[in-house]
């Protein structure tokens, strides 16, 4: 038989066999049950930390649910006392630390409720992480129902938590309660293998953070809960927080900033159609939000001459008006500060406030961009997106109107080059990535920023590394 002949018949099967193969997500179960089961015994607890909006918070005094849903009896922001139970409340000469309310987080947000024309609707919000990993044995019938809660962690899985917490605050201030969570949950562990005849004496955690959970994890591992000086300087970088932790999984997250972050701070925030807005002035008491600015370095807002717009100073929110000091913000702040008449004065508070927020952003910022290589026993994995076309870059116009006009590749919300803080950003290009961050390895995922926790390629390399992957 000619050669030609067999080789071209051998091409023709080879190519048709491939056209008809067909790929579909991988079989956690089998891949990692046998892991899951024992991961409780001889791996180590796992700590879910959601992103900023992430986390159900909710009202001590009436116990309503402040943030988490969007239906009938829930709080209303476009109404005085609405807009009063979500904003940090404001005082001038007081530090960030002392303006506290009676707002707690009441866990992470699986499930936001919407309604819409009285008809219920439910969106996933963390539902797929938190089933993935098991979290304080989470788990959501509708995924089950669907092949898609594959993992059997056993009857007795306890070592698994969520870390909800209040993200209009300070990341500091949470990077501290995170402190808190792991050494009352280290004590309960250890106190579980006492019950249980597990011969273990010590607790190391590994961590799986989403977006802004990232940059409080990031703090947190570099300082502990070493709070940041009152004088303006750096705390001292001990990695301290590394003492309990042995892998910390960073998603998504805002390293180098998001312009989503400007663009909330001086518009507001639509939730979508027919549900209340979210004014630039509550949003603008957020201490959090002002921490996910973009580096002024990386030029990323520029006037209409292409000039560096410097965020970092409070007179370039006073030259544009923006966020707390919109005058038409003004109605929101009486809102804000009932006992106050003077609108002068609000301003005056207004803008002692921003100023607060912006001079904690930047000190909170420089902690983070503090180049260092974690410690031999810490291992610390970026997740990110780079198929989406992601706002990196905003144009002012002389009256501070902005407008995104610059796009680069991320998931939507974060650029690439923001999650791995990328210093190659309005400086000078090198071949190898410049960062401050030393990550232990990188993967891009193709989806959008919530997304990336809904991938099958996520929960496949996030259980290997949980479960299997070796840290020497």
């Amino acid at each position: 038989m000619n050669k030609n002949y067999i080789f071209a018949l051998m091409t023709a099967i080879l190519l048709t066999a491939c056209g008809k193969a067909e790929y579909g997500a991988p079989d956690l179960g089998g891949l990692y049950n046998r892991a899951a089961v024992r991961s409780h015994i001889e791996g180590n607890p796992v700590i879910v930390i959601p992103g900023i909006l992430g986390s159900k918070l909710r009202d001590s005094e009436s116990g309503q649910l402040v943030w988490g849903a969007f239906e009938k009896g829930t709080t209303n922001p476009e109404t005085p006392e609405g807009a009063r139970l979500i904003a940090i409340p404001m005082k001038k000469g007081a530090p960030l630390s002392e303006l506290t309310d009676n707002v707690h987080s009441d866990g992470a947000l699986d499930i936001v409720k919407v309604s819409l024309f009285g008809l219920p609707i439910e969106l996933n919000a963390y539902v797929n992480i938190l089933s993935t990993l098991g979290a304080g044995g989470y788990l959501d019938e509708s995924l089950a129902s669907n092949g898609m809660n594959q993992i059997d962690y056993g009857d007795d899985h306890f070592t698994c938590f969520q870390f909800d917490y209040d993200w209009r605050l300070d990341n500091v201030e949470n990077a501290r309660r995170l402190g808190e969570f792991i050494r009352e949950k280290r004590a309960y562990i250890l106190e579980e293998y006492k019950k249980r005849g597990i011969q273990r004496d010590n607790v190391k955690f590994d961590i799986v953070a989403h977006s802004m959970g990232g940059l409080l994890t990031r703090y947190y591992l570099r300082y502990g809960e070493e709070g940041l000086p009152s004088d303006g300087s750096l705390p001292e970088l001990t990695w301290v927080g590394a003492e309990y932790v042995e892998k910390a999984i960073i998603i998504g997250t805002p390293s180098a900033g998001a312009i989503g972050s400007i663009e909330t701070l001086v518009n507001g925030r639509d939730i979508g159609p027919f549900l209340p807005k979210y004014e630039a002035a509550i949003i603008g008491t957020f201490p959090s939000l002002y921490q996910q600015l973009p580096r002024t370095r990386h030029n990323a807002v520029r006037d209409q001459n292409r000039a560096n717009v410097n965020l970092a100073d409070p007179a370039t929110w006073e030259l544009f008006e923006w966020s707390l000091l919109d005058p038409e913000q003004d109605r929101v702040l009486q809102w804000l500060l009932p006992d106050v008449p003077d609108a002068s004065e609000r301003r005056a508070i207004a803008l002692d406030h921003l100023t607060k927020s912006l001079e904690r952003g930047i000190q909170f910022q420089e902690a983070l961009d503090v180049p260092a290589a974690p410690p031999a026993n810490l291992r610390i994995y970026l997740i990110a997106g780079d198929a989406i076309p992601t706002g990196a870059g905003i144009t002012v116009s002389e009256t501070g109107e902005i407008a995104i006009t610059n796009y680069t590749p991320g998931d939507g919300t974060v650029t690439r080059a923001s999650a791995l803080m990328d210093e190659r950003v309005g400086g000078q290009w090198a071949l190898h990535l410049v960062s401050p961050v030393k990550w232990s390895n990188v993967m891009f995922l193709f989806n959008d920023h919530l997304g990336l926790t809904k991938s099958p390629a996520f929960s496949d390399n996030v259980l290997y590394l949980l479960l299997e992957h070796p840290m020497n």
